[in-house]
Protein backbone atom coordinates (compact mmCIF):
# COMPACT_ATOMS: atom_id res chain seq x y z
CA UNK A 1 0.00 0.00 0.00
CA UNK A 2 1.44 3.11 -0.84
CA UNK A 3 2.58 5.69 2.23
CA UNK A 4 0.01 8.83 2.82
CA UNK A 5 2.86 10.53 4.62
CA UNK A 6 6.09 9.67 6.90
CA UNK A 7 6.00 10.79 10.29
CA UNK A 8 7.54 13.95 11.51
CA UNK A 9 9.94 11.74 13.53
CA UNK A 10 11.42 10.47 10.08
CA UNK A 11 11.09 13.72 8.56
CA UNK A 12 13.32 15.34 11.33
CA UNK A 13 15.88 12.19 11.00
CA UNK A 14 16.13 12.40 6.41
CA UNK A 15 17.11 16.26 6.95
CA UNK A 16 19.61 15.13 9.70
CA UNK A 17 21.38 12.46 7.48
CA UNK A 18 21.45 15.36 4.54
CA UNK A 19 22.56 17.61 7.14
CA UNK A 20 25.21 15.98 8.80
CA UNK A 21 26.31 14.74 5.88
CA UNK A 22 27.12 18.09 4.49
CA UNK A 23 28.78 19.06 7.97
CA UNK A 24 31.55 16.07 7.43
CA UNK A 25 31.46 14.40 4.15
CA UNK A 26 29.77 15.46 1.15
CA UNK A 27 30.54 19.15 -0.66
CA UNK A 28 26.37 18.97 -1.08
CA UNK A 29 22.93 16.59 -1.05
CA UNK A 30 19.64 16.42 -2.61
CA UNK A 31 16.86 14.26 -1.95
CA UNK A 32 12.85 13.63 -2.47
CA UNK A 33 11.10 11.29 -1.17
CA UNK A 34 7.48 10.31 -3.35
CA UNK A 35 4.43 8.18 -3.64
CA UNK A 36 2.47 8.15 -6.71
CA UNK A 37 0.11 10.86 -5.10
CA UNK A 38 2.42 13.64 -3.47
CA UNK A 39 5.76 14.48 -2.42
CA UNK A 40 6.90 12.61 1.04
CA UNK A 41 9.78 14.58 1.85
CA UNK A 42 12.11 16.83 -0.26
CA UNK A 43 15.29 18.48 1.62
CA UNK A 44 18.52 19.94 0.26
CA UNK A 45 21.59 21.46 1.62
CA UNK A 46 24.86 22.63 0.51
CA UNK A 47 28.05 22.61 2.27
CA UNK A 48 30.79 24.93 1.09
CA UNK A 49 34.05 22.48 1.47
CA UNK A 50 36.74 24.73 0.82
CA UNK A 51 36.81 28.33 -1.14
CA UNK A 52 34.70 28.39 -4.19
CA UNK A 53 35.66 27.96 -7.69
CA UNK A 54 34.86 30.33 -10.29
CA UNK A 55 35.13 27.72 -12.61
CA UNK A 56 32.65 25.39 -11.19
CA UNK A 57 29.80 27.63 -9.32
CA UNK A 58 28.76 30.41 -11.13
CA UNK A 59 29.54 34.07 -9.49
CA UNK A 60 25.77 34.73 -8.85
CA UNK A 61 26.04 32.18 -6.64
CA UNK A 62 29.13 33.16 -4.97
CA UNK A 63 29.34 33.65 -1.19
CA UNK A 64 25.77 31.72 -0.82
CA UNK A 65 27.37 28.09 0.07
CA UNK A 66 27.24 28.18 3.54
CA UNK A 67 25.54 25.12 4.97
CA UNK A 68 21.66 26.02 4.47
CA UNK A 69 18.60 24.82 3.38
CA UNK A 70 18.34 25.91 -1.02
CA UNK A 71 15.91 28.66 -2.08
CA UNK A 72 12.60 26.78 -3.26
CA UNK A 73 13.25 26.78 -7.08
CA UNK A 74 16.34 24.06 -5.66
CA UNK A 75 20.12 23.15 -6.57
CA UNK A 76 20.46 22.35 -10.06
CA UNK A 77 22.91 18.85 -10.06
CA UNK A 78 24.05 17.04 -13.19
CA UNK A 79 22.08 14.22 -12.93
CA UNK A 80 24.39 11.71 -15.30
CA UNK A 81 23.26 8.19 -15.97
CA UNK A 82 19.87 9.19 -14.24
CA UNK A 83 19.40 10.18 -17.81
CA UNK A 84 18.72 7.06 -19.19
CA UNK A 85 15.59 6.40 -17.63
CA UNK A 86 14.21 9.37 -19.56
CA UNK A 87 16.00 8.25 -22.69
CA UNK A 88 13.91 4.47 -22.17
CA UNK A 89 10.96 6.82 -21.85
CA UNK A 90 11.25 8.46 -24.84
CA UNK A 91 11.73 5.11 -26.84
CA UNK A 92 9.09 3.44 -25.24
CA UNK A 93 6.73 6.13 -26.13
CA UNK A 94 7.95 5.60 -29.85
CA UNK A 95 7.24 2.05 -29.71
CA UNK A 96 3.64 2.62 -28.51
CA UNK A 97 2.85 4.64 -31.69
CA UNK A 98 5.04 1.83 -33.54
CA UNK A 99 7.60 4.12 -34.71
CA UNK A 100 10.22 1.82 -33.16
CA UNK A 101 10.61 -1.82 -32.29
CA UNK A 102 12.46 -3.63 -30.00
CA UNK A 103 13.87 -6.41 -31.75
CA UNK A 104 14.48 -5.18 -35.41
CA UNK A 105 17.80 -5.00 -35.97
CA UNK A 106 17.10 -3.74 -39.78
CA UNK A 107 14.94 -0.74 -38.36
CA UNK A 108 18.11 -0.09 -35.78
CA UNK A 109 20.61 -0.23 -38.50
CA UNK A 110 18.91 1.64 -40.89
CA UNK A 111 18.14 4.63 -39.00
CA UNK A 112 22.23 4.27 -37.48
CA UNK A 113 24.27 2.86 -40.18
CA UNK A 114 27.08 3.61 -38.50
CA UNK A 115 26.63 0.67 -36.73
CA UNK A 116 26.14 -1.53 -39.48
CA UNK A 117 29.84 -2.27 -40.03
CA UNK A 118 31.15 -1.77 -36.48
CA UNK A 119 33.66 -3.87 -35.24
CA UNK A 120 34.34 -5.79 -32.07
CA UNK A 121 37.62 -5.05 -30.03
CA UNK A 122 38.95 -8.61 -29.29
CA UNK A 123 41.24 -8.83 -26.04
CA UNK A 124 44.65 -8.51 -27.99
CA UNK A 125 43.57 -5.63 -29.74
CA UNK A 126 42.46 -7.01 -32.86
CA UNK A 127 38.80 -6.98 -34.19
CA UNK A 128 36.08 -9.09 -35.52
CA UNK A 129 32.91 -8.69 -37.78
CA UNK A 130 30.01 -8.47 -35.18
CA UNK A 131 27.72 -11.73 -36.01
CA UNK A 132 23.78 -10.23 -35.68
CA UNK A 133 22.66 -7.15 -35.71
CA UNK A 134 21.77 -4.74 -33.16
CA UNK A 135 17.84 -4.14 -31.50
CA UNK A 136 16.40 -1.60 -29.41
CA UNK A 137 16.62 -4.15 -27.12
CA UNK A 138 19.90 -4.47 -27.07
CA UNK A 139 20.44 -0.73 -26.47
CA UNK A 140 18.39 -0.09 -23.43
CA UNK A 141 19.53 -3.61 -21.99
CA UNK A 142 23.40 -2.91 -22.37
CA UNK A 143 23.43 -6.17 -24.30
CA UNK A 144 24.63 -4.71 -27.94
CA UNK A 145 28.32 -4.89 -26.97
CA UNK A 146 29.40 -1.09 -26.48
CA UNK A 147 31.46 -0.01 -23.36
CA UNK A 148 32.12 2.74 -21.80
CA UNK A 149 36.04 3.92 -21.95
CA UNK A 150 36.49 4.79 -18.80
CA UNK A 151 35.28 1.17 -17.20
CA UNK A 152 36.74 -1.09 -20.30
CA UNK A 153 40.41 -1.49 -20.70
CA UNK A 154 39.86 -2.36 -24.30
CA UNK A 155 39.15 0.78 -24.92
CA UNK A 156 41.63 2.64 -23.07
CA UNK A 157 44.28 3.36 -25.71
CA UNK A 158 41.71 4.70 -27.76
CA UNK A 159 41.24 8.18 -25.57
CA UNK A 160 37.11 8.20 -26.30
CA UNK A 161 35.64 11.21 -24.08
CA UNK A 162 31.88 10.26 -23.52
CA UNK A 163 31.30 13.71 -21.79
CA UNK A 164 33.23 15.78 -24.47
CA UNK A 165 29.94 17.19 -26.07
CA UNK A 166 30.58 16.00 -29.68
CA UNK A 167 29.07 13.32 -31.59
CA UNK A 168 32.47 11.77 -32.31
CA UNK A 169 33.12 10.23 -29.28
CA UNK A 170 30.29 7.45 -29.46
CA UNK A 171 31.37 6.42 -32.44
CA UNK A 172 33.12 3.54 -30.76
CA UNK A 173 33.66 -0.37 -31.40
CA UNK A 174 31.65 -2.81 -29.35
CA UNK A 175 33.86 -4.75 -26.67
CA UNK A 176 31.14 -7.73 -26.79
CA UNK A 177 29.40 -9.50 -29.55
CA UNK A 178 25.81 -8.31 -29.75
CA UNK A 179 23.40 -10.15 -27.59
CA UNK A 180 26.11 -12.01 -25.66
CA UNK A 181 26.40 -10.51 -22.45
CA UNK A 182 25.49 -7.41 -20.15
CA UNK A 183 28.18 -4.60 -20.52
CA UNK A 184 27.13 -1.02 -19.20
CA UNK A 185 27.92 1.50 -21.46
CA UNK A 186 27.21 4.01 -23.80
CA UNK A 187 24.10 1.87 -25.83
CA UNK A 188 21.03 4.16 -24.71
CA UNK A 189 22.86 7.03 -26.32
CA UNK A 190 22.46 5.03 -29.41
CA UNK A 191 18.88 4.58 -28.54
CA UNK A 192 18.63 8.76 -27.81
CA UNK A 193 20.57 8.58 -31.65
CA UNK A 194 17.36 6.83 -32.70
CA UNK A 195 14.83 8.71 -31.55
CA UNK A 196 16.40 11.86 -32.56
CA UNK A 197 16.15 9.90 -36.51
CA UNK A 198 12.69 8.47 -36.37
CA UNK A 199 11.06 11.99 -34.96
CA UNK A 200 13.68 14.31 -36.88
CA UNK A 201 13.73 16.80 -34.06
CA UNK A 202 16.67 16.74 -31.22
CA UNK A 203 16.56 14.47 -28.35
CA UNK A 204 16.42 17.51 -26.12
CA UNK A 205 13.73 19.03 -27.56
CA UNK A 206 11.69 15.70 -27.55
CA UNK A 207 12.47 15.25 -23.52
CA UNK A 208 11.02 18.50 -23.06
CA UNK A 209 7.51 17.86 -25.51
CA UNK A 210 6.83 14.56 -24.86
CA UNK A 211 7.61 13.78 -21.43
CA UNK A 212 8.87 16.98 -19.30
CA UNK A 213 6.00 19.17 -20.39
CA UNK A 214 2.81 16.88 -19.97
CA UNK A 215 4.69 15.79 -16.57
CA UNK A 216 4.90 19.34 -15.72
CA UNK A 217 8.47 19.20 -15.21
CA UNK A 218 10.32 22.48 -15.62
CA UNK A 219 13.49 22.11 -13.72
CA UNK A 220 15.05 19.06 -16.17
CA UNK A 221 16.90 19.84 -19.41
CA UNK A 222 20.29 18.65 -21.59
CA UNK A 223 20.90 22.52 -21.74
CA UNK A 224 20.06 24.66 -18.63
CA UNK A 225 19.10 27.34 -18.78
CA UNK A 226 21.42 30.67 -17.48
CA UNK A 227 18.71 30.41 -14.39
CA UNK A 228 19.58 26.62 -14.04
CA UNK A 229 23.01 27.63 -14.63
CA UNK A 230 23.16 30.55 -11.95
CA UNK A 231 21.88 27.59 -9.29
CA UNK A 232 24.52 25.20 -10.23
CA UNK A 233 25.49 23.37 -7.50
CA UNK A 234 29.16 22.99 -8.14
CA UNK A 235 30.99 19.97 -8.01
CA UNK A 236 33.92 18.30 -6.34
CA UNK A 237 36.84 15.37 -6.52
CA UNK A 238 37.95 13.45 -3.74
CA UNK A 239 41.23 12.37 -3.42
CA UNK A 240 42.83 9.29 -1.91
CA UNK A 241 42.86 11.42 1.03
CA UNK A 242 39.39 11.98 1.29
CA UNK A 243 39.67 15.38 0.60
CA UNK A 244 37.51 17.24 -1.56
CA UNK A 245 38.43 20.53 -3.51
CA UNK A 246 36.13 21.88 -6.23
CA UNK A 247 36.62 21.09 -10.38
CA UNK A 248 34.83 21.65 -13.44
CA UNK A 249 32.31 18.93 -14.88
CA UNK A 250 32.98 16.40 -17.30
CA UNK A 251 30.18 17.60 -19.10
CA UNK A 252 30.90 21.14 -19.94
CA UNK A 253 29.95 22.02 -23.27
CA UNK A 254 26.21 22.07 -22.20
CA UNK A 255 27.05 25.19 -20.17
CA UNK A 256 28.54 27.11 -21.90
CA UNK A 257 26.70 29.91 -24.02
CA UNK A 258 28.02 29.32 -27.56
CA UNK A 259 27.40 25.68 -27.42
CA UNK A 260 26.55 25.55 -31.15
CA UNK A 261 23.67 23.53 -32.75
CA UNK A 262 26.08 21.11 -33.33
CA UNK A 263 26.32 19.77 -29.27
CA UNK A 264 25.76 15.99 -29.14
CA UNK A 265 22.48 15.24 -26.94
CA UNK A 266 23.54 12.53 -24.10
CA UNK A 267 20.64 10.18 -23.90
CA UNK A 268 23.15 8.13 -21.96
CA UNK A 269 24.22 10.95 -19.15
CA UNK A 270 23.37 14.41 -20.26
CA UNK A 271 20.26 15.95 -18.21
CA UNK A 272 20.50 18.76 -15.60
CA UNK A 273 18.03 20.09 -12.99
CA UNK A 274 16.59 19.21 -9.59
CA UNK A 275 15.99 16.20 -7.87
CA UNK A 276 12.77 17.07 -7.09
CA UNK A 277 11.73 17.50 -10.76
CA UNK A 278 13.18 14.64 -11.19
CA UNK A 279 11.05 12.94 -8.92
CA UNK A 280 7.93 13.82 -11.05
CA UNK A 281 8.98 11.19 -13.03
CA UNK A 282 9.21 8.51 -10.66
CA UNK A 283 5.70 9.40 -9.88
CA UNK A 284 4.85 8.69 -13.73
CA UNK A 285 6.68 5.21 -13.06
CA UNK A 286 4.46 4.56 -9.72
CA UNK A 287 1.28 5.86 -10.95
CA UNK A 288 1.38 3.00 -14.07
CA UNK A 289 2.78 5.92 -17.02
CA UNK A 290 0.14 8.76 -16.09
CA UNK A 291 1.73 12.10 -13.99
CA UNK A 292 -0.63 12.39 -10.89
CA UNK A 293 0.42 16.17 -11.42
CA UNK A 294 -0.99 16.98 -14.14
CA UNK A 295 -3.53 13.95 -15.29
CA UNK A 296 -1.59 13.31 -18.60
CA UNK A 297 -0.39 9.66 -19.81
CA UNK A 298 3.24 9.55 -20.54
CA UNK A 299 3.14 6.05 -21.20
CA UNK A 300 0.48 2.98 -21.18
CA UNK A 301 0.24 0.95 -18.10
CA UNK A 302 0.71 -2.37 -19.99
CA UNK A 303 4.12 -0.40 -21.16
CA UNK A 304 5.08 0.37 -17.48
CA UNK A 305 5.09 -3.30 -16.96
CA UNK A 306 7.09 -4.34 -19.84
CA UNK A 307 9.60 -1.99 -18.67
CA UNK A 308 9.43 -3.51 -14.86
CA UNK A 309 9.82 -6.75 -16.37
CA UNK A 310 13.44 -8.36 -16.14
CA UNK A 311 15.21 -8.79 -19.67
CA UNK A 312 18.00 -11.27 -18.51
CA UNK A 313 16.10 -13.78 -16.74
CA UNK A 314 19.25 -16.82 -17.80
CA UNK A 315 21.64 -14.47 -16.16
CA UNK A 316 20.42 -13.59 -12.31
CA UNK A 317 24.05 -12.79 -11.47
CA UNK A 318 25.14 -10.87 -14.33
CA UNK A 319 25.70 -7.73 -12.42
CA UNK A 320 28.06 -9.60 -10.22
CA UNK A 321 31.01 -8.92 -11.57
CA UNK A 322 34.24 -7.41 -11.06
CA UNK A 323 34.23 -3.50 -12.50
CA UNK A 324 37.49 -2.12 -13.22
CA UNK A 325 38.48 1.64 -13.03
CA UNK A 326 40.03 2.71 -16.24
CA UNK A 327 39.78 6.43 -14.81
CA UNK A 328 40.07 6.93 -11.57
CA UNK A 329 38.99 10.21 -11.36
CA UNK A 330 36.02 9.32 -12.39
CA UNK A 331 35.22 5.79 -10.77
CA UNK A 332 36.48 3.37 -8.38
CA UNK A 333 36.86 0.04 -9.11
CA UNK A 334 34.30 -1.80 -8.05
CA UNK A 335 33.45 -5.49 -6.99
CA UNK A 336 30.49 -6.05 -8.58
CA UNK A 337 27.60 -3.56 -9.81
CA UNK A 338 25.33 -3.04 -7.23
CA UNK A 339 26.57 -4.47 -3.63
CA UNK A 340 23.46 -3.90 -1.68
CA UNK A 341 21.44 -6.69 -3.20
CA UNK A 342 22.09 -9.52 -0.51
CA UNK A 343 23.66 -12.44 -2.34
CA UNK A 344 20.88 -14.96 -2.40
CA UNK A 345 18.44 -13.07 -4.34
CA UNK A 346 18.86 -12.40 -8.04
CA UNK A 347 19.11 -9.61 -9.98
CA UNK A 348 17.49 -8.69 -13.25
CA UNK A 349 17.68 -5.56 -15.58
CA UNK A 350 14.17 -4.31 -17.15
CA UNK A 351 14.01 -1.64 -19.74
CA UNK A 352 16.65 1.06 -19.38
CA UNK A 353 17.42 0.24 -15.34
CA UNK A 354 18.15 -2.23 -12.88
CA UNK A 355 16.02 -4.81 -10.84
CA UNK A 356 16.60 -5.97 -7.33
CA UNK A 357 16.11 -5.84 -3.72
CA UNK A 358 18.17 -5.06 -1.19
CA UNK A 359 19.10 -4.30 2.18
CA UNK A 360 17.23 -0.77 3.00
CA UNK A 361 13.75 -2.74 3.24
CA UNK A 362 12.82 -2.09 -0.92
CA UNK A 363 10.71 -4.90 -2.26
CA UNK A 364 12.52 -7.37 -4.55
CA UNK A 365 10.82 -5.65 -8.00
CA UNK A 366 12.42 -2.61 -7.23
CA UNK A 367 14.08 -0.31 -10.12
CA UNK A 368 17.01 1.75 -9.72
CA UNK A 369 19.73 3.28 -11.17
CA UNK A 370 22.22 6.10 -10.37
CA UNK A 371 24.61 9.19 -12.04
CA UNK A 372 28.46 9.14 -12.53
CA UNK A 373 28.20 12.22 -10.21
CA UNK A 374 26.83 10.09 -7.27
CA UNK A 375 23.14 10.26 -7.86
CA UNK A 376 20.80 7.69 -7.18
CA UNK A 377 17.32 6.96 -7.53
CA UNK A 378 14.60 4.28 -6.76
CA UNK A 379 11.26 3.20 -7.61
CA UNK A 380 9.38 0.76 -5.64
CA UNK A 381 5.89 -0.19 -7.37
CA UNK A 382 4.90 -2.75 -4.61
CA UNK A 383 5.37 -0.66 -1.49
CA UNK A 384 4.08 2.36 -3.46
CA UNK A 385 7.57 4.42 -2.70
CA UNK A 386 10.13 6.17 -4.93
CA UNK A 387 13.31 8.61 -4.54
CA UNK A 388 16.57 10.44 -5.46
CA UNK A 389 19.28 11.16 -3.55
CA UNK A 390 22.13 13.33 -4.94
CA UNK A 391 25.40 15.07 -4.36
CA UNK A 392 28.40 16.16 -6.56
CA UNK A 393 31.04 14.55 -6.43
CA UNK A 394 33.72 11.99 -8.12
CA UNK A 395 34.76 9.76 -8.57
CA UNK A 396 31.91 7.25 -8.92
CA UNK A 397 30.84 5.93 -6.11
CA UNK A 398 31.72 7.30 -2.98
CA UNK A 399 31.06 5.54 -0.03
CA UNK A 400 30.16 8.89 1.84
CA UNK A 401 26.93 9.95 -0.85
CA UNK A 402 26.12 5.82 -1.09
CA UNK A 403 26.05 5.20 2.38
CA UNK A 404 23.60 8.38 2.23
CA UNK A 405 21.70 7.00 0.04
CA UNK A 406 21.06 3.46 2.00
CA UNK A 407 20.54 5.19 5.06
CA UNK A 408 17.20 7.81 3.75
CA UNK A 409 16.14 4.62 1.69
CA UNK A 410 16.20 2.87 5.18
CA UNK A 411 14.82 5.37 7.32
CA UNK A 412 11.77 6.08 4.65
CA UNK A 413 11.08 1.85 4.28
CA UNK A 414 11.80 1.79 8.17
CA UNK A 415 8.58 4.42 8.44
CA UNK A 416 6.59 2.07 6.10
CA UNK A 417 7.13 -0.91 7.99
CA UNK A 418 5.95 0.70 11.32
CA UNK A 419 1.74 1.73 9.34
Amino acid sequence: MAPRSLSSKTLDSLRGLLNNACKADLPCASATVVSATSELFHHETVSRNGENNDTTIPKSTKGSLNLQDAPDSGRAFWLASCTKLITTIACMQLVEQGKLTLDDGDEIEGLCPELRDIKVLNSDGSTSEKNKKITLRMLLTHTAGFGYSFLNKKLEKYNYNEFSGLAQDFHQPLVNQPGERFEYGIGIDWAGIAVERVTQSRLGDYMQKHIFTPAGIKNLSLFPSKDMIDRLAGIWQRDANGRLSPRRYPLERALAPDQGSDAFHSGGAGVWGTTREYSKLLRVLLNNGTSPQTGEAILRPETVDMMFENQLPNDPNFARVELPAVNTELVHPAKELYPLCPASEPQGWGLGFMISGGLTGRSRQTVHWSGLSNCFWWCDREKGVAGIVASQVLPFADLKAVHLWADVETATYNDLAED
